[in-house]
């Protein structure tokens, strides 16, 4: 089973966490702003209100005294402002010496003034924050500003803005913390879920997840286990199914191996025999004896396939000269006169039988499609030793190509033909148990060429040679002395 694409954990808990966080900072942070904001205007219109009304008091009391001496005396004894008398000519009066002047009065409240308002203005007078209110005194020519410290106001303010600023950032880390343990909690049947999904794309088909409670996740847990026991059903059948063909196929081969040996071996004695027969009847021997030896090949071909499937032939590695062995392969099928092959000394540590396999079905496929132009070439490039066999054949379509490696693969009629659809399939398993690879590329009408690469083994010891040569049977036989 193929594993599906994994996805990098945490990425939805941290984007939950995140927006969780973000909700309670941007709420806190709207209520704080929104309340502080409500209370600077609640305090500053407070002041101003005060201010205005003390000023109107003061202005009114002004009207009653008729000494500006004995008006600033009166207005000391207050001491929670201080007055400038501007009298409609002369020098201003102010009511102490660290009473702000006249040139320390913002001309927009001079304006109003000048019109007979009663006029207030904030400023900051010696980094200090002070509203002044002015007006004329009743009935007479004389104006009044009084100064009142807001100072306290502001101060006040400031830390109210300081303690909710605070409270707004420690809001925020506590949402944060609680916005990764809520996310955790709430995607932990989530994370459970993927990991099993996991383990069942990796073959564990006994993973389950726990369905207890009536929430959404359990009836998700629930409808995962029907699936999953449901899914590991169709495989347990689907393999029972494999196994009874693999072990059908492979009886079947080996109870025909034996009358077909014995049938091969009485039509090559009736075609011994055939030179008297007319040519009719000889050329229908000749036709009986390649079809029983098409049908011992494909039997040899099944069985070798099932052996492959049920793994029961172990890989049996050696040091071997693939240039060597390719040679041989070429001299004991009697392809020396249709292949031309271009290989030297190539050291690999590989299973010699199935490296003949490979060879011999490869080099095969190309003579029975390509016929005497078959090239062959071997040669070490980086960390592998690559073999290509190419051929002039009439070439693979390209809607064909992608299935060449199938078992009994009928889309290519026209190579396929002559053989049991079964040598190529039989090749590329045994490149993948000896950790090599097979790739086929074709241009349609240019021939086909099969590139097989196998892993290049280290460097000979001290006086090793590799040696390859005919065994009796006309295999290969690769020895290290």
């Amino acid at each position: 089973m193929t594993a599906a694409r994994r996805i990098a954990p945490g990425g939805l808990r941290r984007r939950i966490a995140v927006t969780f966080a973000l909700s309670v900072a941007a709420a806190t942070g709207a209520l704080a702003l929104g309340s502080y904001l409500i209370v600077r205007s609640a305090r500053l219109d407070d002041s101003a209100s005060r201010a205005v009304s003390q000023s109107r008091f003061n202005l009114s009391f002004a009207a009653t005294v008729t000494s500006n001496d004995a008006l600033l005396a009166a207005y000391r004894t207050r001491g929670d402002f201080c007055s400038l008398i501007l009298p409609g000519e002369g020098a201003a009066v102010r009511s102490g010496p660290f009473c702000p002047g006249p040139g320390e009065v913002p001309a927009g409240l001079l304006a109003l003034i000048d019109r007979g308002r009663l006029g207030s203005e904030r400023l900051q007078i010696a980094g200090r924050n002070e509203i002044a209110v002015g007006g004329r005194v009743p009935g007479r020519r004389e104006a009044v500003v009084f100064f009142y410290d807001e100072q306290q106001v502001w101060n006040d303010l400031a830390t109210l803005r300081n303690v909710l600023a605070a409270g707004w950032l420690v809001l925020s880390l506590l949402a944060a913390i609680g916005g990764g343990l809520l996310a955790r909690r709430v995607l932990a049947p989530v994370a459970r879920a993927s990991t099993a999904a996991r383990s069942m794309a990796e073959g564990r088909l006994d993973t389950r997840l726990p369905a207890a409670g009536s929430d959404e996740f359990a009836e998700w847990a629930r409808a995962f286990n029907e699936m999953a026991d449901a899914l590991e059903a169709t495989i347990a059948k689907l393999s029972a199914a494999e196994r009874r063909e693999r072990a059908f196929t492979a009886n079947v081969a080996h109870e025909l191996r034996t009358p077909l040996t014995a049938l091969l071996t009485e039509a090559q004695l009736l075609s011994d025999q055939s030179g008297g027969l007319p040519d009719e009847q000889r050329r229908i021997t000749e036709l009986l004896v390649h079809d029983v030896d098409r049908l011992r090949h494909l039997t040899d071909d099944l069985l070798e396939i099932s052996r492959l499937d049920a793994g029961s032939e172990p890989t049996q590695t050696e040091l071997l000269d693939v240039g060597a062995v390719l040679h041989a392969v070429v001299a004991s099928h009697g392809w020396s006169g249709d292949v031309a092959l271009d290989a030297g000394r190539l050291l690999v540590t590989t299973d010699r039988r199935r490296l003949e396999r490979i060879l011999a079905n490869l080099i095969g496929n190309a003579i029975r499609h390509g016929g005497s132009g078959v090239r062959v070439t071997a040669a070490a490039i980086e960390q592998e030793v690559v073999v290509v066999v190419s051929d002039d054949g009439p070439g693979i379509p390209a809607e064909y190509l992608p299935h060449v490696f199938d078992r009994f693969s009928k889309g290519d009629r026209s190579r396929s033909a002559g053989g049991s659809g079964l040598g190529l399939a039989i090749a590329l398993e045994h490149a993948h148990l000896l950790g090599g690879t097979i790739t086929a590329r074709s241009d349609e009408g240019r021939g086909a060429t099969f590139t097989l690469r196998l892993p290049v083994a280290g460097p000979l010891r001290d006086g090793a040679e590799v040696v390859a040569d005919g065994g009796q049977d006309g295999s290969v036989n690769a020895t290290e002395v």
